[in-house]
């Protein structure tokens, strides 16, 4: 395929059009640069023809541009994402720990140095429109014999609005062993995730034709709230979410997402059109203790790292997609088919 050898070097912001679709895409969040990231050796034994990080790709957690330029520094030489990096085209967004400190939004004072660092780490090219705008939001086309697959990286840091404390709100739930960070904003309320202008550029991403579409979000979108980061956290933003992708009519859409250090798979309803599915992975090499609770949760949650993997049928008689998730010890541990005609409306 002659765009693997050209895409992880020649990136455009609005669009790649390539001569080939993929047919297999890997993508992982949450890999400390100063662990051995053995788990990208198992993931190219699944040849894929695309990764995509999802944040949290270094654990810069810093205001020191030059600590945040050594742990990148890091990260690029470690043999085991060398390998990955000569082998497969990549793109990224970020999430907070590579774009800052734990759980930051808008007010990190350090956001624009250390966007320049990201850009310069993953070899965004000069004329790229990410250079031009605020954040790192970015889509990418695929194209081939009739068929668009369209990729959508948001930014979920730039411009959102610092996190409300938790106040209580799951006061009593059992479900719970841990302390709780976060309460939700009213329904009602103007914060926001993505900020005026990135909302603009999605609807217009949204407007544009696709059979497939892959957003990527750093933090679950798919998700109850469960006093922890996620979009559930801005109701009013996760609403406006569905009824854009209701407004437009963008067919195909699904959900990847990051975070939490573990997987799961989630299903949102969305009225009047199809259901939303998000397949978090997150834990390249970070874990953590427990799954929280998750009614739009399908199967159970994978505890060990772990990455995902999406496999595309393009030209069968019923097209498809399949969702899922390897363990560190190369077990399939999630696995979800879709035919593309179950992420259309009827209408």
């Amino acid at each position: 395929m002659k765009y693997l050898l050209t895409l992880h070097y020649v990136i455009f912001t609005v669009a790649i059009y390539a001569q080939m679709l993929p047919t297999s895409i890997a993508f992982g969040s949450c890999g400390h640069q100063d662990k051995p990231l053995e788990i990208f050796q198992t993931i190219l034994k699944h040849k894929p023809e695309l990764f995509i990080f999802l944040g949290d790709n270094i654990y810069g957690d810093t205001k020191r541009m030059s600590v945040l330029k050594k742990k990148y520094r890091k990260l690029s030489r470690n043999k085991n994402f060398s390998k990955l990096r000569d082998s497969v085209p990549i793109i990224a967004t970020w999430d907070d720990h590579d774009y800052g400190m734990d759980d930051v939004g808008t007010y990190f004072p350090k956001k624009q140095a250390s966007k320049k660092i990201f850009l310069k780490f993953f070899k965004e090219p000069k004329s790229s429109e990410r250079w031009k705008h605020e954040g790192i939001y970015t889509s990418y086309f695929f194209q081939d014999q009739g068929k668009t697959l369209q990729i959508i990286l948001l930014d979920c840091r730039t411009f959102r609005n610092d996190l409300l404390p938790y106040n209580g709100a799951l006061k009593g739930d059992t479900n719970y062993r841990y302390h709780l960070d976060y309460a939700p904003y009213p329904l009602s309320s103007d914060s926001t995730m993505l900020g005026k202008i990135q909302w603009q550029w999605l609807k217009n991403e949204l407007l544009k034709p696709a059979d497939l579409r892959i957003i990527g979000s750093s933090t679950q979108f798919a998700t109850q709230y469960n006093g922890y980061e996620a979009w559930a956290n801005f109701p009013g933003e996760q609403k406006r979410m569905l009824e854009l992708i209701k407004e437009t009519n963008a067919q195909g859409v699904f959900f990847i997402s990051g975070d939490v250090h573990y997987s799961e798979l989630s299903r949102l309803p969305n009225p009047d059109t199809y259901p939303i599915y998000d397949l978090t992975c997150s834990g390249l090499t970070e874990e953590w203790k427990f799954a929280a609770p998750n009614n739009y949760r399908i199967g159970k949650p994978v505890m060990d790292n772990h990455f995902g993997f999406i496999k595309i049928d393009w030209f069968s008689e019923k097209p498809s997609v399949q969702l899922e998730v390897w363990d560190k010890f190369d077990k399939k541990r999630i696995f979800q088919a879709l035919s593309f005609s179950e992420l259309q409306s009827s209408h």
